[in-house]
């Protein structure tokens, strides 16, 4: 077994130099290879049949004697004849000679030093622990700095994900980052430009020391490209409006690129397009094709106006719904004006905001095709599509002096087309009940005018009067809405009152009633610069009212005139906070205070009035100090609202502090001022903010509670 294991490993080995030998020898003669000694013919016998004492001999005495007479070889010493090896040595081999290379004058070797700059000495920028970029000391040569910096701070990865320490991290963040560098640079035109990025532990500088490992970006914008050759597609069919529109068009051969730019005057032409006449109008997004042999871009837009076209009517898809003379009436424009995209807009936005309508569609029909002169005709066709037209609404407010209050309402929206809606409603108080009905008309021959007739019967008790009111009231008013606030705003019309009133004479008891018959023309206009409806944060209000009144009691006339004047300013003086004031001036000029209803006469206190005082409870009293009203006011109100930035800035806190006084003569005398202050939350619920305020009175009568709450929506001034 040994032997034959000692012969195929001997074996094995022949084969495996005969392997590679090939490749290098040379095919031999039969003979050759005959005299050539097989590597079992140098095993004898002896080894393989115990070769442990075959290895023991060591090595035969002739061989010895051999291996003393070898001396060593000089490096210099000839090689002993290979006759296995054919191959002549390189020395003998006669090698062709080449040809020299002509010179070539025309190649230009790259000047690293020159074409990529280190910015190492540069203007560093700090971004975070993380990260820096370094731009050239000159400003000038990077202008848009500081717009570039804080847009890439907010897209950029590594200040996005912090994981302090994860080399690995800031590795693939640095090449995110090195992308979305190249594509800023290309927005603001640097085409050409070059970036540095070291991430780890990267050289350290005397303006930024950042701790490793951190990412750095040295920036070479390079030259800014300019805007070269500019093809609009046929604007010049536009005829005599094609200067207007390449005005409008804000981009001039020469200027410097910017894809921001580009991109906006897309929308800038797009919307001149559409206030000039041409509904038809299209664009297609613009290309930018950049040379950098002449450091320019070119920039195709195609653009096709169509023709220009006037507006003409409005054609309802449902006329028994919403007639088309309705809405060609509340239209902002006039048959034959020139078509206007902002006008079709605010239709569409006005037919929304009467409530009939969950969707509104508005396409122009050609109606007569322009000429080389003259523009076209367009209406405007109106696809409908209606919106419940019933509504069930409730509300609930509290105030420590007024007591609960709870007012519910239902109305028909289009119960008399167009827009005729009535609505019957009703209010359970603690102080006051009422049942009224009211029929209404919106957009009553003319846009945002409305057209209201309202009879009601209330009936209030107070600490000041108890009234048992029948009212029949008409008015006719131009108003501002949450969709769309107006800066003027007016309103007149005429009441009838017949009341059935009686003062308080002594404490829990009631003096005999007196009935009054009122009738009255009430007017107001207002000017309005405010943001808001419900939570302004900038402008002013200034509104009047005057109502000539005629009073008829105990078989004799009263005629007397009622005016007041209310005055509110709002301004921002940091982030999130917001000062606001105002005050009110009322007087009743031409008759005596007993001539005058006590629901006629003016008070103050409570939420809307002087807070931390009840409702109505501060004016003249009689002798058990019951306020019975007077015939001039004076409220003032400052307040701070302030944003907290708690549940994502929805909750504000609103410390204030008002005062008012009411007197019996028509001027006011100030003999006794009241001051209430307090502070409220604010909760911003997407359409007004919800309010509670909480007020104490700062010079406390007896009668008066130490604290008041009041709860509504909406600010209080």
């Amino acid at each position: 077994m040994i032997s034959r294991n000692f012969r195929q490993t001997g074996t094995a080995l022949a084969a495996t130099l005969a392997l590679l030998a090939g490749p290098f020898a040379q095919p031999v003669a039969a003979q050759q290879r005959q005299d050539t000694p097989s590597l079992e013919d140098l095993i004898p016998d002896s080894a393989v049949e115990n070769p442990e004492e075959w290895a023991s001999q060591g090595v035969p005495a002739a061989d010895e004697a051999d291996a003393e007479e070898q001396v060593p070889l000089a490096a210099d010493a000839p090689l002993a004849e290979m006759p296995m090896i054919t191959v002549p040595w390189p020395e003998e081999i006669a090698l062709p000679q080449l040809a020299p290379l002509e010179t070539e004058e025309d190649i230009e070797f790259v000047q690293f030093e020159d074409e990529i700059p280190r910015v190492r000495t540069g203007s560093e920028e700090r971004i975070s622990e993380e990260l820096v970029l370094v731009f050239p000391n000159d400003r000038s040569l990077f202008p848009q700095r500081d717009e570039f910096l804080e847009r890439f701070e907010s897209l950029s990865t590594v200040e996005e994900y912090d994981d302090e320490g994860n080399i690995a991290r800031l590795a693939v963040q640095a090449r995110e980052d090195e992308a979305l560098l190249a594509e800023l640079l290309r927005v603001y035109g640097y085409f050409d430009a070059q970036l540095i990025r070291s991430v780890g532990d990267i050289e350290q500088t005397v303006e930024t020391d950042l701790d490793p490992p951190a990412v750095r970006f040295d920036i070479i914008p390079g030259n800014r490209y300019t805007v070269g050759a500019i093809d609009l597609g046929n604007l010049q069919a536009a005829g005599d409006q094609y200067e207007s529109l390449r005005r409008a068009y804000d981009i001039q051969v020469g200027d410097p690129i910017s894809l921001d730019e580009i991109e906006a005057e897309q929308f800038d032409l797009d919307r001149a397009l559409g206030e000039s006449g041409f509904p038809f109008a299209t664009i297609d997004a613009p290309s930018l094709l950049v040379d950098h042999d002449r450091d320019e871009g070119d920039i195709t837009m195609p653009v096709e106006p169509g023709g220009r076209y006037r507006l003409g009517e409005v054609i309802s898809s449902d006329p028994e719904f919403l007639s088309s003379r309705h809405l060609t009436r509340i239209a902002r424009w006039d048959e034959g004006d020139i078509y206007r995209r902002s006008d079709e807009l605010d239709l569409r936005r006005a037919m929304l905001a009467t409530g009939l309508l969950g969707s509104v569609e508005l396409t122009p029909i050609v109606v007569q095709e322009p000429t080389e002169t003259e523009p076209g005709v367009v209406d405007i066709q109106a696809d409908l599509t209606k919106a419940p037209l019933r509504t069930l609404a409730g509300s609930i407010g509290y105030g420590t002096e007024e007591g609960i209050r709870l007012e519910g309402s239902w109305e028909h929206r289009n119960l008399f087309p167009p827009e005729g809606m009535l609505r019957v409603r009703g209010i359970a108080g603690t102080q006051e009940q009422l049942l009224g009905v009211t029929f209404q008309k919106n957009n009553f021959y003319g846009r945002d005018r409305i057209f209201a007739v309202d009879a009601f019967a209330t009936t209030i008790d107070t600490d000041a009067y108890d009234a048992e009111t029948v009212s029949l009231v008409a008015r006719y008013e131009r108003l501002s809405t949450l969709l769309f606030q107006k800066p003027f705003s007016w309103g007149t019309g005429f009441e009838l009152v017949y009341t059935n009133e009686a003062e308080a004479k002594v404490k829990g008891q009631k003096s005999s009633s007196i009935e009054y018959l009122i009738g009255a023309l009430p007017s107001f206009v207002q000017f309005d610069t405010s943001d808001s409806l419900l939570d302004p944060t900038e402008g002013f209000r200034i509104r009047a009212s005057v109502s000539p009144e005629i009073s008829r009691v105990f078989e004799s006339n009263s005629t007397y005139l009622k005016t007041q004047f209310d005055l509110a300013t709002y301004q921002e003086v940091s982030d999130g906070v917001v000062l606001a004031a105002r005050a009110r001036l009322g007087s009743i000029i031409g008759a005596d205070l007993a001539a005058i209803a006590p629901s006629r006469r003016l008070y103050a206190g409570g939420g809307g009035s002087v807070r931390g005082y009840g409702y109505q409870s501060i004016g003249p009293t009689n002798a058990l100090g019951t306020p019975n009203g007077g015939r001039s006011l004076v409220e003032a109100s400052v307040e701070a609202r302030i944003d907290t930035g708690f549940m994502d800035g929805a909750v504000s806190v609103v410390p204030f502090v008002d005062a008012g006084t009411v007197s019996r003569s028509t001027t006011p005398t100030f003999d006794d001022i009241r001051f209430g202050a307090g502070v409220g939350v604010r909760y911003e619920t997407g359409f007004g903010p919800l309010r509670v305020d909480v007020a104490v009175p700062l010079n406390k009568r007896e009668e008066d509670s130490w604290v008041a709450v009041y709860v509504g929506l909406g600010q209080a001034f």
